[in-house]
């Protein structure tokens, strides 16, 4: 036999019973140091992951249920949006436009005296074009085409304006009208500045 083992056999009784303990200490130890604790530790990982996964399905199953209410939405957006971009004009369409402006002003009784396109003013999606009037003629004939401009199927804004003192020309009066006249319209891109060369 083994000396070793003959050794262990001949010690006391506690001595080996203390052993043995030690010995099943060591391979509980071992067990859950390098087997329990690691496996705990992936369970409990998995655990979120799971939890985690499980709220996505939940969210992507409300999100399911309620997609015929989410497209028939994105229908009607899109339909608003048809209908707003019907009112802004695009780049082709503000030579006619600004002409139409000058007709009802003509329509209405107005003399033109100046009809002066200015610099378009790009904004986030749209542009604003302003037109500086020049006007003569009645307060009733200029509430006329305040009235048909605000009619027109395109938005058309009358601002700042002014009307200078009344005078009386072959017994009616006229009055000296300034405003300006803006219409907008929508820049699908917006645009960026050219950029300046550098001086060499």
């Amino acid at each position: 036999m083994d000396p070793r083992v003959e050794k262990i056999l001949n010690m006391p009784l506690y001595q080996r019973v203390l052993l043995l303990l030690v010995l099943a200490a060591a391979i509980v130890g071992g067990y859950v140091y390098f087997l329990h604790l690691p496996a705990q530790e992936e369970l409990q990982r998995l655990n979120k992951k799971n939890d985690r996964v499980l709220m996505k399905l939940q969210e992507s199953r409300r999100i399911a249920n309620n997609l015929p209410r989410f497209k028939a939405e994105y229908g009607r957006m899109q339909q608003r949006l048809k209908d707003a971009l019907k009112e802004l004009p695009n780049k082709s369409e503000i030579p006619s436009l600004l002409s139409s402006i000058a007709g009802l002003a003509r329509d209405n009784g107005l003399e033109v005296k100046e009809f002066k396109p200015g610099r378009e003013r790009v904004k986030d999606f749209y542009a604003d074009v302003p037109v500086s009037l020049k006007l003569s003629g009645s307060y009733h004939e200029l509430a006329l085409f305040c009235q048909s401009v605000s009619n027109l199927d395109r938005i058309v804004n009358i601002k700042n304006l002014n009307m200078g003192k009344a005078k009386n020309v072959d017994g009616q009066t006229r009055l000296a009208i300034t405003a300006e006249a803006v219409t907008y319209r929508f820049v699908d891109k917006p645009e960026k500045p050219a950029k300046k060369r550098k001086k060499r």
